[in-house]
């Protein structure tokens, strides 16, 4: 058994002890002092302490209290021999027992051996970087690397033996694959390491040649390589140019322009020369009408473009803000200059570090009072992925970050979430809380761009997929690889036309054997485009708007996937899309043929069809961490397990540096920062007018932030302050339109969204509610208090604080504490009174004090960050393979462009063969290379050009480097065949007029097209608004809105709704995002609900009935923007299919020759104009033109000006406007008055008009027939059918009034309360019904009040507790302290059963999950309790074999004192300098001696003097202790009593207790052997009770059932003994009630018993003194009237005398009265029976009992002989007593006797003569008729 008992559950890794989360709270940290109790929390949760701590779970503690690590064997790195290098990296990565291994020195040549070619083996695992990083760098650190493997080469030129000569060249591939590898990744930190081993090497190979061992030329070639790369980086080295470990050894290759670096080597992030030198980085434009001159050339290309895309702006912007800064100091203002290429955010600080999935992020404050304009929601600042630079010295030096999570609340104070690139986390490690950093933002979304340049880098130009056609711009397209295999054919038929035959399978390259159009249910165009998808292996299918691209596409998936055995071998389609809603659109249509399979990776899916195939909610499946590889698990447990730990610090640190930005800290939290003579002066406070209370903190009042504020100053109050009202003006809800940054944000966010929304929102309230934990311990003034408080609220001291003062102070106290400056630490020495300063000089001097504290708290935390980073790094790598583990078992995988360039690693290990881009035009061609690994042999581009392009970001580059020519688009420039399709299915041709042929020269229109309506209430289907009204820019960001044509579009919104069109077939578009928050204020969610609003490039692929489209811009300088692009406005204009309505600045754009074409298109039609014309649908003649939305109030229903005037059937007249809308009014609710008449009186309908009319319900004064009386009935109603409201007068039979109604029957059932006396009696109140019925007595329910054996008064009542002979068991609580230290809650018993809490014994091993009262499982572990001076060897639950250590701590608190504790056990919380009158308080006596040390109980922090304690403790072991100190039990705490548990320093004194308590326990619930006996021994009494089982057949089962448990103790089976003797009892009652009962006196016996059975199988039976003694004295009041019932049976055909009856009638009054059956009662029975003896026996022989025992006695026989006749004579048998012959009763000459041990009929056994309950030759005698008295 363990020792201890712990709290909670504790995890111990490498680092040290933390708690373990979900058990985590700050209770632990509410001591007297309260920064040491932090301090020192952080200590032992960063592993800062050696002290072990019995708990559960981790790994076996040394002496020093780390982790016991066994070392890795040989075995296991054999094991590893045959496995994969990525197994091999991850599983070498995560084990702990790696590093005991390499430190190892006595490692011999064997394991050294396997060491290497394992680890070789392990360096191969390129898609892990980080864990082969981290497994590279503990080899490189380890005695192995820089000792072991030296001293191994040297033993090669020593070795004598011939055959293992023979096996060193082997060997030494291995040394120097490992030495190549190392120092490629650690060139700076391993040269000096592999310099040694490499000069070690070449005479040793150079030792086994001239040995005769054949060499290869491998070995040289290898060991030139290294002995190169050593000799160039000590160069590089004594150049002072190798600085770090980042170095690369690649150097420019011809390809290169001279002066400039290789792409391969260049920094993806922006470096300081481009920052500050004014010049132009080397670009080559896109070539995109002739060949690329080699792969190399390609591939350099699009990465300078696109790095210079996102380095570009935020370059420019930096080199502007430097510039803008110079002149700013020659008078020019920068406050507030507009910067067109970043943002800038000022005086920006770290303030806490945050663990995140990804690794350490951290939020940062910046000072958001210039960005007060800026709408957080719809901003498109700080979105998640975007690219931060901070700097604090004009970008000499500078930090890279990228928001990590972005909340518009949070954003409006200035707090955002970065998460920092790898090569800027050391540098913040120099950061301070005081530096005040300048950021700057560029809009780029920088993951995408860095996964793609990686992705770029990384490429091989001589693997490049599809070269010939994408480098070489080949025209000539062979097709697919595996298509050209012989034998290979496609079964077509899934994908063919419904109704058509089946399609025989075809050799798909065969053309001729290809069917048509009819069969396939296909156009021309798309039966092309589906033959070049199968048949070429670069396809490229352009398909314009409406064509059916998507459904094309689907069409060749379906084929593809159908016939995949023809290309797959087992790998997966990859279908790659732009968007997430593409992806989804696309994976739906996919979903609908293929039902299983599909996995969709990453990005934000709204589809509920593909929820179950994110690739998230496949790893979070119930069995998936179970079919995972093990070493994936263990690897995810470790690493976890680590970060974890770590992650536990960090929460805490993190928490403690909000708390100190969200209010004023207690002085206690900042004592160790205070200097001594500062805080001395800020003990004494001053008073003001002699007035001095009760002060929470001092720190408060020096700041003036306590009552004296309110002395010293004057109350004023503004008139706006006291006006201002909590009181919100509730508004109508708007419409939910998706804000521009959550859209953008939606994209980039490459996790499973829900998950993460979800896991976020968790994460979030669990750390809110630790942070106000935090705030309630630490601060002595918080700015973040809700007020939910009156207007008035009473400080402390009493003083009223009014609401607005409150606001004011807060505000007060949050700009001080936002402000940098703080005081010099001259200014600090210079006055020793704080009181002195100035209120600004003590919050600067409050904010240094800060600063020390955050200073040391962000110390703490380094190491900790860094742990917590690297784990993160490695688990997503772990992750990744998880994620592979699902990727490898999919058919088809599903990813966004950005998601595929992060997971490219995973798609190399995938390789799949076959790759569909849909929006293939959309997608930047290095976004389409990154896609395609190595083993494509089939891709297939599906998009439109013409449309949208790829977006850049410099302008610059997308026009004149053609950066935002896509793949697809360059290979149609340069004559790479595709396939147009050429028939479009979505507009009317009306509308596909605007595109043909000023976009495209040609599209036709499919018949489906011809067919739709009219649009109802507008004269034309396609209309553009002209307008002159200018548009509004927006402060925030380049957009624009234009509230003339918001206005607009919502009222002709409206006005189409009215025209009975859902609100699903609108569409609103719009070309700049202002204009969405614009349009949103003006519709409502009531109104709107249903209506798409969404910006034009958002809503490419998508369709609708009618589009109304705003296209915002008109302004003066005529400039048209994003409208000047044909691509756009191809989009803008092709998404209606009925109807398209335009509102602009047609003007303006018809500068632009595009609109200028289409607009002349539209002139021709009279389809443009000032003036929309509606048309009403009920009065074609009435016609209105709309300009404005104004205009649209002349047709407010829809319809137009008229009154509607259409006569409802109910006569009135329709009252609203003429509308469209419910044109048979079957909706319409007449809200005039009902004008019909209900009745003959001339009564009218009271109603309105649309309601039901109802019968006439006009009250009126009428007769009630039947009494006469005078009622208000309703008109309707038939007087004799009305029940007469007025009161009942009649008088019941019980003389009580009626109190029924008049109308109704008189009750049967007087509830007139009166008065009953019940037959026990006692009186209570009753209805009078009840008191008449003399059969149903009523329950009594007077308190019992008896007073029990126990001494307490009874819980029951009188008819509970049958009149007081059957009492309810006492509920009075026992509360006796068992042996366990627990209290009993048992209710009042002699012997307390077994404890029911939960036990809470558990050790360092492991905790025990029983009951407490049962006995524990003996821990079986070795004992973890450990220090450096002694070591226990037994085992954990045994007393320990070592000392308590008596060696003084030499540590020192975090105030800087000594520690007062003993080596080996915890440090106390106290100090001896600070916190004086708590250590010397005296208790043992020895408190104040100088060298007196402390021991801290664990369980409850009480301290005391160690020698004391000890003495106290080992007590139980003196033979002076007295009686209580050797009793079984815990020791307890002598102040507060509570058992001393977890004290590894008394672990050999809590173990004997234990063990004592167990036995106690065992004794109690008794040994299993005994129990098991007792229960047999039991079940063979049951067999015994045969009056139970013959008459209680119920009962027995029952007893039998509760036998069978497995769990009963011996208490219980003492309490099933007893049952089963009381039953027995009650079991003969019965028997005598059958047999000699009369049925006149049956019922009440029955009733008795029936009392008794219950009372005795209550679930509170326990057997207590009063429950034996009550029922031991109603079975002995039985027993007597069973005899009564007996005598009186045996005697009916006698005639009793007058007086013998009296007497009978007596005697059953007494036996069957509801009184307690008492001593002197039975003593008057049994005279009475005894009186009444020689008249009425007993046997009902006529004789008296002496007579008849005289009579047996005379006879000599045993029991069993005797017998009688049918008519009740008595006879005996002799010899065995079993009728042998027959014979004539000499008194009625019946037969007697009988034959063969057979009695004859009518004869019976005459028990009444000699008490034999069986014939005496019967086997069942031999035992029942024993009288074991005869023995004795």
């Amino acid at each position: 058994m363990s020792c201890h008992r712990e709290g909670g559950t504790t995890r111990n890794t490498g680092t040290g002890t933390a708690t373990a989360r979900g058990r985590q709270n700050l209770s632990p940290f509410i001591f007297q002092d309260p920064q040491n109790a932090l301090d020192r929390s952080n200590q032992q949760a960063s592993g800062s302490t050696s002290e072990p701590q019995r708990g559960r779970g981790g790994h076996e503690r040394g002496r020093d209290g780390a982790p016991e690590v066994r070392r890795i064997g040989f075995k296991t790195f054999e094991g590893l021999l045959d496995k994969e290098p990525s197994e091999v990296a991850i599983s070498l990565s995560s084990s702990l027992g790696l590093k005991n291994l390499l430190d190892d020195r006595t490692m011999g040549n064997k394991l050294i051996q396997v060491v290497c070619q394992v680890l070789c083996t392990a360096f191969q695992a390129r898609n892990d970087r980080k864990i082969v990083m981290h497994l590279a760098n503990v080899v490189k650190n380890s005695a192995f690397f820089r000792f072991i493997l030296p001293y191994y080469v040297t033993g090669i030129m020593s070795e004598n033996v011939p055959a293992r000569r023979q096996e060193y060249p082997r060997h030494l591939s291995n040394v120097i694959s490992l030495l190549t590898d190392v120092l490629n990744m650690f060139p700076y930190s391993s040269v000096q390491s592999v310099s040694m081993v490499v000069a070690l090497l070449k005479p040793a190979v150079n030792q086994l040649r001239a040995s005769g061992v054949d060499i290869p030329n491998s070995i040289d070639e290898g060991l030139e390589r290294v002995q190169g790369l050593v000799d160039h980086l000590e160069e590089k080295s004594r150049e002072g140019t190798l600085r770090s470990d980042k170095y690369s050894f690649l150097a420019a290759t011809e390809d290169t322009p001279p002066g400039e670096e290789d792409y391969k080597t260049m920094s993806i992030y922006p470096t300081l020369e481009e920052f500050h030198l004014d010049h132009n980085p080397f670009l080559r434009p896109n070539i995109i009408t002739q060949r690329f001159p080699s792969a190399r050339i390609y591939l350099d290309t699009h990465f300078r473009l696109l790095r210079e895309d996102f380095v570009r702006p935020l370059r420019e912007g930096i080199r502007d803000l430097l510039r803008s800064q110079r002149n700013e100091n020659i008078g020019a203002p920068l406050k507030n200059k507009r910067f067109d290429d970043i943002r800038i955010y000022r005086d920006t600080r770290l303030v806490v570090p945050l663990c995140t999935s990804t690794g350490i992020a951290y939020t940062v404050q910046f000072d958001p009072r210039h960005l007060k304009f800026v709408r957080w929601e719809n901003s498109k600042r700080l979105i998640y992925g975007s690219l931060v630079c901070l700097s604090m010295d004009n970008f000499e030096t500078f930090l890279f970050a990228v928001v990590n999570n972005r909340d518009p609340k949070l954003l409006k104070e200035g707090k955002v979430d970065l998460c920092f690139s790898a090569d800027s986390r050391p540098s913040l490690a120099r950061v301070e809380p005081s530096h005040s950093f300048l950021m700057v933002e560029t809009t780029a979304y920088f993951e995408a761009y860095r996964y793609v340049l990686e992705g770029l880098q990384e490429q091989n130009e001589n693997e490049l997929p599809f070269q010939r056609y994408i480098v070489e711009c080949s025209t000539e397209v062979y097709s697919p690889a595996y298509l050209r295999m012989e034998g290979k054919k496609y079964d077509l038929s899934s994908i063919a036309a419904e109704g058509q035959d089946k399609i025989a399978p075809f050799n798909p390259l065969t053309p001729e054997a290809w069917p048509n159009e009819e069969k396939m249910g296909l156009d021309e165009s798309q039966l092309r485009a589906l033959n070049l998808a199968l048949t070429h292996e670069l396809t490229i299918i352009q398909g314009p708007p409406g064509t059916g691209k998507t459904y094309v596409g689907l069409k060749i998936a379906r084929a593809l996937l159908d016939n995949h055995r023809a290309w797959s071998c087992g790998r997966p389609m990859l279908v790659v899309c732009y968007t997430n809603h593409a992806l989804d659109q696309f994976l739906e249509g996919i979903h609908s043929f293929l039902k299983e399979g599909i996995v969709r990776v990453g990005g934000r899916s709204n589809s509920e069809v593909l929820k179950q195939f994110t690739l998230r909610e496949l790893t979070r499946a119930a069995n998936f961490r179970k079919s995972l590889p093990s070493h994936l698990r263990r690897a995810h447990h470790e690493i976890y397990t680590q970060m974890k730990d770590a992650e536990e610090l960090l929460k805490r640190q993190s928490a403690q540096l909000q708390c100190i930005l969200s209010g004023v800290l207690k002085e206690d939290f900042l004592l160790k920062y205070i200097s001594s003579h500062h805080w001395e002066t800020l003990s004494l406070q001053p008073t003001w007018d002699g007035f001095r209370g009760k002060k929470s903190s001092f720190i408060t009042e020096w700041l003036s932030l306590g009552v004296s504020m309110f002395q010293q100053r004057p109350q004023q109050t503004s008139g706006a302050e006291a006006a201002d009202s909590d009181e919100t003006q509730e508004e109508e809800e708007l419409l939910d339109i998706d804000e521009e940054a959550d859209l953008i944000q939606a994209e980039r966010i490459l996790v499973d969204a829900e998950y993460q929304e979800r896991n976020g929102r968790k994460q979030q309230k669990k750390k809110d509610t630790e942070v106000d934990a935090m705030a309630e311990l630490m601060l002595s003034m918080s700015v973040n208090d809700t007020e939910n408080h009156p207007d008035h609220a009473a400080d402390d001291e009493g003083f009223q604080f009014q609401r607005h003062q409150k606001r004011k102070m807060k505000q007060m106290v949050k700009n001080e504490l936002m402000k940098s400056s703080v005081m010099s630490e001259e200014e600090e020495k210079h006055e020793t009174n704080v009181w002195n300063f100035c209120l600004k000089d003590r919050w600067r001097l409050y904010r240094l004090w800060v600063l020390r504290y955050r200073i040391d708290l962000r110390t703490k935390a380094l190491q900790a960050e860094q742990i917590y980073q690297e784990a993160a790094e490695r688990l997503n790598e772990i992750r990744l393979r998880e994620d592979l583990c699902v990727l490898q078992e999919a058919r088809v995988i599903g990813m966004t462009t950005t998601g595929a360039a992060k997971y490219r690693q995973a798609l190399q290990e995938l390789k799949p063969r076959l790759v569909v881009v849909e929006e293939a035009a959309e997608v930047m061609e290095a976004h389409t290379i990154t896609t395609l690994s190595q083993s494509c042999q089939h891709l297939i581009l599906i998009g439109d050009h013409q449309q949208l392009r790829p977006s850049a970001t410099v302008y610059d580059l997308a026009r004149n480097f053609n950066l935002e020519v896509s793949m697809f688009e360059r290979l149609i420039k340069v004559g790479f065949p595709f396939e147009r399709l050429n028939y479009q299915h979505r507009m009317r041709p009306s509308i596909a007029r605007l595109l043909t042929p000023h976009i495209y020269a040609e599209l036709e229109n499919h018949p489906s097209v011809l067919e739709y309506d009219n649009i109802k209430g507008i004269l034309t289907n396609i209309f553009f608004v002209d307008h002159r009204h200018l548009e509004e820019e927006i402060k925030d960001g380049r957009s624009h809105q234009n509230p003339h044509e918001a206005g607009f579009v919502v009222a002709l919104c409206r006005y189409l709704l009215c025209q009975e069109y859902k609100p699903s077939q609108i569409t609103i578009l719009t070309t700049y995002t202002g204009q969405l928050y614009c349009l949103r204020r003006l519709m409502t969610a009531q109104q709107f609900s249903g209506v798409k609003v969404h910006v034009v490039d958002k809503y490419q692929g998508e369709e609708n009935d009618i589009v109304i489209l705003s296209l915002v811009r008109s302004n003066l300088e005529k400039r048209v923007g994003f409208l000047n692009i044909p691509n756009r406005v191809c989009v803008a204009l092709s998404r209606a299919k009925m109807a398209l309505y335009c509102i602009g600045n047609m003007d303006m754009l018809g500068t632009v020759p595009l609109w200028s074409n289409i607009l002349h298109t539209l002139r021709e039609s009279g389809q443009v104009g000032r003036d929309l014309t509606l048309s009403c649908f009920n009065h074609p003649e009435k016609q209105t033109l709309v300009s404005c939305a104004e205009d649209f109030k002349s047709a407010p229903e829809g319809g137009c000006d008229q009154p509607c005037q259409y006569r409802l059937d109910c006569g009135h007249v329709c009252t609203r406007m003429c509308h469209p809308y419910d044109a048979e009014h079957k909706k319409y609710q007449c809200n005039k008055k009902c004008t019909k008449v209900l009745c003959d009186l001339g009564h009218p309908c009271l109603r309105l008009c649309y309601q039901d009319c109802g019968k006439c319900q006009v009250p009126l004064e009428k007769m009630i027939p039947s009494c006469l009386h005078m009622q208000k009935v309703p008109c309707h109603k038939d007087p004799a059918t009305f029940v007469c409201q007025e009161p009942c007068k009649m008088t019941l039979k019980c003389g009580h009034p009626c109190k029924a109604k008049c109308g109704e029957s008189c009750t049967t059932q007087c509830m007139v309360k009166v008065p009953i006396e019940l037959k026990c009696g006692h009186t209570q109140n009753e209805p009078c019904f009840i008191s008449r019925d003399l059969k149903k007595e009523p329950q009594c329910r007077a308190k019992c009040g008896t007073t029990l054996k126990c001494g307490h008064p009874c819980p029951g009542t009188c008819h509970r507790c049958y009149q007081g002979r059957l009492h309810e068991g006492c509920a009075h609580k026992c509360q006796g302290i068992i042996v366990c230290s627990h209290e009993c809650q048992e209710p009042c018993v002699r012997d307390c059963p077994p404890c029911s809490f939960p036990c809470e014994n558990r050790c360092i091993h492991s905790i025990c999950k029983k009951a407490c009262g049962v006995p524990c499982t003996p821990c079986k572990e070795p004992c973890a309790w450990q220090c450096p001076h002694h070591s226990c060897n037994k085992l954990c639950h045994e007393p320990c074999d070592r000392p308590p250590c008596s060696v003084p701590c030499n540590k020192t608190l975090s105030c800087g004192h000594g520690c007062i504790g003993l080596c080996g056990d915890p440090c106390p919380d106290k100090c001896r300098v600070c916190h004086a009158d708590a250590v010397t308080e005296i208790f043992f006596g020895t408190e104040e001696e100088p060298d007196a040390c402390f021991i801290q109980l664990e369980d409850c922090n009480h301290l005391f003097e160690s020698k004391g304690m000890d003495r106290y403790m080992n007590l139980d072991e003196d033979q002076e202790a007295n009686l209580d100190q050797r009793a079984i039990k815990l020791k307890n705490c002598p102040r507060c009593l509570t058992p001393i548990r977890r004290n590894l320093r008394y672990g050999t004194q809590i173990n004997r207790s234990l063990a004592a308590i167990e036995m106690v326990k065992e004794k109690i619930n008794g040994f299993p052997a005994v129990i098991r006996k007792h229960q047999d021994d039991l079940r063979l009494q049951l067999v015994g009770k045969t009056h139970l089982k013959q008459y209680l057949p119920e009962e027995c089962a029952l007893v039998n059932q509760w036998l069978d448990k497995t769990d009963n103790s011996l208490q219980r089976l003492w309490e099933l003994e007893n049952l089963m003797t009381f039953l027995e009892k009650f079991g003969k009652l019965v028997k005598m009630q059958k047999e000699c009962t009369s049925p006149d006196n049956s019922d009440m016996f029955s009733r008795r018993i029936g009392e008794g059975l219950k009372f005795l199988l209550h679930r509170n039976q326990r057997f207590s003194n009063q429950q034996v003694f009550d029922l031991e004295h109603e079975l002995r009041r039985l027993s007597h009237l069973a005899e009564l019932n007996v005598r009186c049976q045996m005697s009916q055909f006698k005639v009793l005398g007058v007086e013998l009856n009296k007497e009978i009638r007596q005697l059953r009054a007494i036996l069957e009265d509801t009184l307690p059956f008492s001593e002197g009662l039975e003593l008057t029975v049994k005279r009475m029976f005894e009186e009444i003896d020689p008249r009425l026996p007993r046997s009902g022989l006529g004789i008296t009992d002496d007579e008849r025992v005289m009579i047996v006695k005379a006879i000599g026989l045993n029991k069993g002989h005797w017998y009688k006749c049918p008519n009740g004579h008595v006879y005996a048998i002799g010899d065995c007593g079993g009728a042998m012959v027959q014979s004539k009763c000499p008194e009625c000459n019946v037969t007697i006797g009988g034959a063969n041990h057979t009695l004859a009929q009518g004869n019976a056994l005459a028990s009444e003569m000699d008490g034999a309950d069986y014939a005496a030759w019967s086997d069942t005698a031999n035992m029942a008729n024993l009288n074991l008295q005869d023995f004795v």
